[in-house]
């Protein structure tokens, strides 16, 4: 069976942005980390070693991001309290996600590295986003366009009133 290919080359432009973002404004998420006012930043957790918010690029509804706040690239660097933390998190993430969405399924993903696609390289996060049976179509594939059904507010709204803890 031979295997099928999408290609997504609107990755490549979305990537090469957050890399010059990242360039004239430092660190994305250290800026979040830095952040006042979390609804304004759509911070749904903070804690000492950790932080989590609703990703700006989504691939879908709920698409989340947690990290350590600690600046490093790769599990590796952290901490082992450092590493619990940002496990704990990632569970609570989940458990929001899963009471807010009722999803078929959940994606949890890092990519280490530029050549693993990460978008923010030198800031380890994990994208942590609900998916549904079906829930890819052919705007994506053809029309390179994501149709998000909800706007990224009311996904930090829902997701915030179900919060664990």
């Amino acid at each position: 069976m031979p295997l099928d290919r999408i290609w997504a080359d609107w990755r490549s432009g979305y990537v090469s942005s957050l890399a010059e973002q990242r360039d004239a404004d430092g660190c994305v998420l250290c800026n979040l980390v830095g952040a006042t006012d979390d609804a304004e930043a759509l911070v749904l957790e903070r804690t000492s070693e950790t932080i989590t918010v609703m990703n700006l690029y989504p691939y879908g509804s709920g698409h989340l991001m947690v990290a350590p706040v600690s600046h490093q690239p790769a599990f590796d660097d952290l901490s082992d309290a450092e590493n619990i933390a940002l496990a704990r998190a990632q569970v609570r993430a989940l458990r929001a996600i899963r009471a807010a969405y009722r999803p078929d399924g959940v994606n949890i993903g890092a990519n280490l590295g530029k050549a693993a696609g990460a978008g923010v390289p030198g800031h380890l996060h994990l994208h942590v986003l609900p998916r549904w049976s079906g829930d890819t179509n052919f705007m994506t594939a053809v029309a390179e366009t994501r149709v998000l059904p909800e706007s990224l507010r009311a996904g930090y709204d829902k997701l915030k009133s179900v919060w664990p803890g």
